[in-house]
């Protein structure tokens, strides 16, 4: 078992200054918190795995595809591989889990 705190994460993405913290990586999934402050442009790229987000804090709208969708604290969004989507209007600083299966990179 891995238990993970979401203040632990938190702490370790803010210290390496960088929107996206990997946090777990198996043979079939990653898992990452992706956070974004309000105003912030997303610059995500379409990716080669299928994804969930899931919302812990914030509010935002989000496109995938052709849909736009608002979302704030627990959203889930699916994402299929290959498919363009970005978060945008985000109004509260954003904090999504991020599961890609398989795992990304």
């Amino acid at each position: 078992m891995k238990v993970f705190r979401l203040d632990e994460l938190e702490s370790e993405r803010a210290a390496n200054e960088g929107a996206y913290l990997q946090f777990l990586r198996e043979r079939n999934m990653s898992v990452g918190l992706y956070a974004l402050d309000a105003g912030q442009s997303d610059p995500q790229q379409p990716h080669r795995q299928d994804e969930v987000y899931y919302v812990v804090s914030g509010r935002a709208a989000i496109t995938v595809g052709e849909e736009t969708e608002t979302v704030a604290n627990g959203s889930i969004v699916y994402v299929p591989a290959g498919v363009p989507h970005k978060f945008h209007h985000i109004t509260e600083p954003l904090k999504v889990l991020v599961v890609f299966s398989p795992p990304e990179g």
